[in-house]
């Protein structure tokens, strides 16, 4: 009797408007540490920890111990440089010196 085998899709974004993707076969039971472990995106972290690390699946947080299913999408998430709220404010100081009209409220 042949293992069943699923297929997923691990993602990674190093930098905004770069995309590292890896498409596997894997064997059902697979989580997404274990994915993301044989997907070989896992370069810039240490090859023995996951702990640092955030995943999501879907776009939704999930655990490293989580448990896949066939066509998932597994993502690493990488750690935010500034807060959105400050982002946001950033952007407004900066809109406002250049005159630009702010976005209309609904």
């Amino acid at each position: 009797m042949a293992a069943v085998e699923i297929d997923i899709e691990v993602v990674h974004l190093p930098a905004a408007h770069q995309l590292m993707s890896s498409r596997l076969r894997v064997p059902a039971g697979t989580t997404a540490g274990e994915a993301v472990r044989a997907s070989g995106l896992f370069v810039a972290w240490s090859a023995d920890r996951l702990d640092g690390l955030r995943l999501g699946c879907w776009g939704r947080p999930c655990e490293a111990s989580t448990v896949l299913r066939d066509r998932d999408r597994v993502e690493l998430y990488r750690p935010l440089r500034v807060d959105p709220k400050e982002a946001r404010r950033q952007r407004h100081r900066r809109d406002a010196v250049r005159g630009k009209p702010a976005a209309a409220k609904r």
